[in-house]
């Protein structure tokens, strides 16, 4: 995993968290909730594919020697 693509991970993971906050707060309205339910899910959709990408590349590597 390149160093872009890990601090892409980091920063997914990270946003997923801040947004996860945003769900605890007990004022948070039911239409803002699904939204940010809805942007929580694509951070990690796309911070769980950086990590099948990063895994794929290992085990190339590994199949390689």
């Amino acid at each position: 995993m390149s160093d872009n693509e890990k601090n892409s991970f980091e920063e997914k993971i990270e946003e997923a968290k801040k947004l996860l906050d945003k769900l605890i707060d007990p004022e948070i309205t039911l239409s803002s909730s699904v939204d940010v339910y809805k942007k929580g899910m694509k951070e990690l959709e796309l911070a769980q594919k950086l990590l099948d990408d990063a895994k794929l590349n290992f085990q190339e590597l590994n199949n390689t020697k």
